[in-house]
């Protein structure tokens, strides 16, 4: 299911094939936490164990024994095909308050090392996408004019430039039908939202394309 949302709320819900209409939304980089470490066997033995004492084999071998002994304790997860938006999306989003200045969600997008970010309103609802082409001025004309618009336009509202009505997807989404706007739209990502617009995630081609090559593989004909 689709969604498309402005300030105004819904505008549009139903397939993919309205979405071409929707102006182009530009990737967004995300840092993913690392996975914790498993506790080394080292780290288990008492700091007066034999193994440490003068005579016992080499901590290497240690090593190798246990983790040997680990592979019959240890039952493998249940390999499952990945099918929906909600298996791949990543779930964690920056975003943007629609009443923040044109100077200072810049400013947060390059801390966060962004190149877009969903805008919400303050009921956590998207009301649309701001890029950085966006805010960007057209001509950068070096003459005391233009310079004098770039100054004034910074402090204007995200509103003015940010691009909405936004097209949104929901979680349980066929992964085959969000590839398939993508490519007829031309748009690098879409936010997950549910059926009132609240910001749930966001899904992107790398997304898409990493569960392509990991492991449970992803599966768009099951």
């Amino acid at each position: 299911m689709f969604f498309v949302f402005g300030p105004a709320g819904q505008i549009y819900r139903g397939g993919a094939h309205q979405l071409s209409q929707v102006l182009a939304v530009g990737g967004v980089q995300r840092i993913r936490a690392l996975a914790a470490q498993s506790q080394s066997p080292e780290a288990t033995l008492p700091a007066h164990s034999p193994a440490r004492e003068a005579g016992a084999p080499p901590m290497r071998q240690l090593q190798a024994a246990w983790a040997y002994a680990q592979t019959g304790r240890v039952k493998p997860k249940a390999r499952r095909p990945l099918t929906q938006v909600s298996d791949v999306m990543t779930r964690e989003v920056f975003s943007l308050p629609m009443a923040m200045s044109i100077q200072d969600a810049w400013q947060a997008l390059r801390q966060e090392q962004l190149s877009q970010a969903p805008v919400l309103n303050d009921r956590a609802q998207v009301v649309g996408l701001l890029r950085h082409a966006d805010m960007a001025p057209a001509d950068l004309l070096p003459d005391l004019d233009s310079i004098k618009r770039t100054f004034a336009q910074a402090r204007e509202p995200i509103t003015n430039v940010m691009l909405s009505p936004a097209p949104t997807v929901s979680d349980d989404t066929d992964l085959r039908r969000v590839a398939k706007a993508l490519l007829e739209t031309g748009l690098s990502g879409l936010p997950v939202t549910d059926d009132a617009g609240l910001l749930l995630g966001f899904v992107a081609r790398s997304d898409i394309l990493r569960a392509l090559v990991a492991d449970p593989p992803l599966d768009l004909w099951s």
